[in-house]
């Protein structure tokens, strides 16, 4: 994607986390909202399912539509890719779940579901990437396994911390108040600042995992390297 497509991304994101502070309690909102999700999700999947090769424009449903027919429905014939066929579908399910579950229980804390949505699609993609390294027959050096251990064992630790809830925005100062505790880290640090602390370190060995999980195909020729 160019830097363009990035960077409108970023921006229908923040725009819609707005949107959900300020109508989270709308039902329509979560109706649309779901809608986008969802289609967003297949949208992705069918471009990583084709390495790319997919354009994603306004024809996208037409020629979804048509590999369906064709492949499926018309010859009968197993997915072209079947591994990437399944880890596709558990990641589409699990964002589905999302969406019916916002929908149906529409969480007062928008900004908190929007970022489990962001963490688990970036757990999915390191597990989706490494699994599909596994079946490839590559291997994993140990610096990148240590940083996927890592990134599992800080994650797990960010998000204890992240649900202690110290705090509430959505509620009078006062009343957010009640809810402090007290520091526990070096006396000055509460439960929520630790959660910063630890989710900025599992960030940084998601991505340093992301980065190095290649590393073991520095001396193969780039025509031999599998594409997935």
């Amino acid at each position: 994607a160019s830097a363009y497509s990035a960077y409108a991304s970023f921006a229908v994101v923040i725009c819609l986390a707005v949107l959900g502070v300020v109508f989270g309690k709308n039902v329509w909102f979560w109706v649309l909202f779901s809608i986008i999700h969802v289609v967003a999700s297949l949208g992705l999947s069918t471009q990583i399912y084709y390495m790319g090769r997919f354009k994603i424009d306004l024809g996208i449903f037409r020629r979804i539509a048509i590999v369906l027919y064709t492949d499926y429905i018309q010859q009968c014939s197993r997915p072209m890719y079947m591994d990437r066929m399944i880890l596709l579908v558990v990641g589409n399910l699990v964002n589905w779940s999302f969406a019916i579950f916002g929908l149906v229980y529409r969480p007062r804390d928008f900004a908190s579901y929007m970022l489990g949505i962001f963490i688990c699609n970036l757990l999915l993609y390191l597990a989706f990437y490494v699994i599909m390294k596994l079946r490839s027959s590559e291997k994993l050096l140990p610096f990148p396994l240590f940083c996927i251990v890592a990134t599992a064992v800080v994650w797990a630790a960010a998000l204890y911390f992240f649900f202690q809830n110290p705090s509430s925005w959505e509620e009078t100062p006062a009343e957010s108040r009640e809810k402090n505790r007290p520091c526990i880290l070096l006396g000055f640090f509460d439960d929520h600042d630790i959660w910063h602390f630890l989710s900025a370190a599992a960030l940084f060995f998601s991505f340093l995992g992301l980065l190095t999980l290649d590393d073991d195909l520095d001396s193969v020729p780039r025509n031999k390297i599998p594409v997935f």
